[in-house]
């Protein structure tokens, strides 16, 4: 946990100076997207499923199952985009693009997406208030976090910076789970806008899974269909969680009321590491190599994200602010490190209350 100090003179002078920027921003035609870039992108995803699709037809059932693997992650890019409002100037066109991309093709609830992920734009690495920091029971981001474990819990968690990595394929799995149980329960919710929005969520799951399942039944047997989709959920999970984990684990967390909420720039320079560029690594990490810059304008097309890095680079050091950005594994070494050091304190947790929860021996 860090904090944050800054004068409200400092703060305000910091979010005109941001202001400045975005107008700038906005004049070069940053914001704009390029629809044949997405019809591209679209396309390229449905034809890496169709790629699986005619392998599997000839029995390459592993090189199908991990192209299925790639086309999970890409679409996952898409389904971002699109509930960032980013492809289209019309938000009802973005939506059923997401419900294309999203629950269609991807298996992933474009509500249940923006509900949560639009909190963690607001209040990023904001303990209490940004619910990607709550992993629990199974990882404490926070030392706070370890104040609701049980002892079995405390028990576990010191190790949890031992098993992070290899947790990582299961989150496209959990990501699933997730959309159904949230799609399930659209059209009673309270909010208008679910239940308006859960007939065409519900219809696009169901046919996510009806033409899924309909790929495993058109395997040769059982032990090919688990293999098929252990290959394909796993790499998928680990393509995608590989990178959403790197950006904000591996840095600073602050606490529900700290004042860095009322400065939008500093919010998201301190909460946000960068991985380096490349044509390979933009393509893979579908932009989000550039998180920084995707933070500050989450409604910036993929594509003009690498356009924009030199100006909000020169714009960090003219206002003496961080911007971190590095390889992968040094960003990786970051987020053990930072789960590490709560492991610590759950360690020492552990050893203080284990002795309330052993029975005496008997004499």
């Amino acid at each position: 946990m860090s904090e944050f100090h800054l004068s409200k003179e400092e703060g305000d002078q910091l979010t005109k100076n941001f202001d400045k920027l975005r107008l700038d921003v906005k004049k070069r035609g940053l914001m704009e997207a390029n629809l044949l870039f997405y019809v591209r992108k679209t396309l390229e995803t449905i034809f890496t499923i169709l790629g699986a699709f005619y392998l599997q037809y000839h029995g390459y059932y592993i090189v199908s199952a991990i192209l299925m693997g790639i086309a999970w992650q890409q679409l996952g890019w898409l389904v971002h985009e699109a509930t960032h409002h980013q492809v289209f100037k019309n938000r009802w066109h973005n939506d059923l693009y997401s419900y294309l991309v999203g629950d269609f093709l991807q298996g992933f609830s474009a509500s249940g997406w923006k509900e949560q992920h639009n909190v963690h734009h607001a209040a990023t690495n904001v303990v209490g208030r940004d619910g990607d920091l709550d992993l629990m029971p199974y990882f404490a981001t926070v030392a706070r976090h370890l104040k609701v474990a049980d002892s079995w819990l405390l028990s576990v968690l010191p190790y949890q910076h031992m098993y992070w990595t290899f947790a990582l394929p299961f989150l496209r799995i959990s990501w699933l789970v997730q959309s159904i149980t949230f799609v399930s329960t659209m059209h009673t919710s309270f909010y208008t806008c679910y239940r308006e929005r859960a007939l065409y969520e519900q219809v696009t799951l169901s046919l996510h899974w009806a033409w899924v399942c309909l790929q495993l039944y058109f395997l040769p047997d059982l032990h090919t269909r688990v293999m098929f989709f252990v290959v394909s959920q796993l790499l998928g999970g680990f393509l995608l969680a590989h990178v959403v984990t790197y950006n904000h684990y591996s840095v600073d967390k602050y606490a529900y009321d700290s004042s860095i909420l009322e400065v939008y720039p500093c919010l998201q320079l301190y909460t946000t590491r960068n991985m380096k560029p490349s044509r390979f690594i933009d393509w893979l990490w579908g932009g989000l190599n550039y998180q920084i810059e995707h933070h500050l304008f989450p409604t910036m097309p993929r594509h003009n994200l690498s356009k924009v890095m030199p100006l909000v680079k020169e714009w960090s050091k003219a206002n003496k602010l961080p911007y971190m950005v590095d390889d992968y594994f040094t960003g990786w070494k970051e987020v053990i490190a930072q789960f590490a050091s709560v492991a610590a304190v759950a360690e020492k947790m552990n050893k203080k209350v284990k002795p309330l929860f052993t029975k005496p021996k008997s004499r």
